[in-house]
């Protein structure tokens, strides 16, 4: 059975920006007889988000993702349906989810590696099991309630950076329902800055490529800052923290202006705001998703919940064919998208 994959070509260059040319598309062969536990799927859609960009290093700087291999078929989250099967547990026909799906039109997996998921659940919309419904909705979800601290009634006001992409875009949203009364989202353009507020309810956002981000932030969060949702870091952050409050919180999800640089995750700090974060003892601790796993199930169902009521509402950039993975890649780590990017493989 030929099928279309695509491979790590090369990695980033000294300056450390992905380029398309990075990864190629190859035809290749797929043997026609499953072995026992083994399925055959066809793939849907696939997703590219941010962490992807240590994957292509040779070292990933964390232990709980692996590097991607030169010359070897790339991977990441992806949604499918089941064309045969050799498992008990996936039955022809089932529409499945893994967080290691191979970019290929049709792959032969594991059963055991595979989540089978209800289409109901986000009612026929199988690409939010990679977003809203997916990891990253369970990113935004379980990031405010473990780290950010929103009480009710609180009057807290919140700064989400990366507001616009697939997580940044739920959290504020999930911010906002939870009691924030002030959502202030940070982006790259107008198109996002509209989306935030007219599509996401957030009551304002400020594009850092064309304003003053220090005095929008005085003028649009009067009272300080209490909860901050940092998907960027570097001099975003920088700016944010210093004008938070007292005892605030720094949910610290991403830092994607930094992963084209060779630094530590997460990056160093300067003096002058470690002094702050002190002084003003602002919680800053690393949030990792895959340590609440636990509590993955809950939230998933209520992230469901939320997108079917339309309390929360969803987002997406889609691009079709797998021959424009590396093209979606690399327009994503430069904020071309809104909301979650997807790539569209099949029908």
């Amino acid at each position: 059975m030929q099928v279309k994959r695509v491979v790590l070509n090369s990695r980033p260059g000294n300056n450390g920006v992905p380029v398309p040319a990075n990864f190629r598309l190859q035809d290749t062969t797929l043997a026609p007889d499953l072995k026992d536990g083994e399925v055959l799927v066809r793939t849907l859609c696939l997703s590219v988000d941010p962490y992807m960009r240590c994957r292509m290093n040779e070292d990933t700087g964390v232990d709980y993702v692996t590097p991607w291999q030169l010359s070897e078929c790339v991977d990441g989250g992806g949604v499918g349906v089941v064309e045969s099967s050799r498992c008990s547990a996936c039955s022809e026909g089932d529409v499945v989810t893994s967080f290691n799906w191979p970019w290929q039109t049709k792959a032969v997996m594991k059963g055991s590696a595979l989540q089978t998921v209800d289409p109901q659940v986000v009612d026929g919309h199988l690409s939010y099991f990679l977003g809203a419904v997916g990891i990253t909705g369970l990113t935004a979800l379980l990031g405010m309630r473990e780290k950010g601290h929103v009480i009710k009634g609180a009057n807290q006001t919140m700064v989400v950076s990366g507001a616009a992409g697939a997580c940044g875009s739920v959290a504020g949203q999930i911010g906002r329902l939870d009691g924030c009364v002030r959502v202030v989202g940070i982006c790259g353009s107008e198109d996002k800055c509209r989306a935030l507020v007219d599509d996401l309810g957030f009551s304002a956002a400020i594009n850092y490529r064309q304003e003053d981000v220090p005095a929008k932030l005085r003028e649009l969060c009067p009272d300080g800052i209490d909860v901050y949702f940092d998907n960027v870091g570097g001099g975003i952050s920088d700016t944010v923290i210093a004008q938070m409050n007292n005892n605030s919180h720094v949910i610290l999800c991403g830092q994607i202006s930094q992963y084209n640089k060779d630094v530590p995750y997460p990056p160093p700090l300067s003096e002058e705001i470690q002094e702050t974060l002190q002084r003003k003892n602002i919680t800053r601790e690393r949030f990792t998703v895959l340590n609440y796993m636990n509590k993955a199930d809950a939230a998933l169902f209520e992230l469901s919940q939320l997108v079917k009521s339309g309390q929360i509402n969803v987002l997406e950039t889609v691009v079709n064919g797998i021959e424009n993975m590396g093209d979606a890649f690399c327009s994503m780590m430069k904020g071309g998208n809104i909301g979650k990017q997807i790539i569209k493989i099949s029908e």
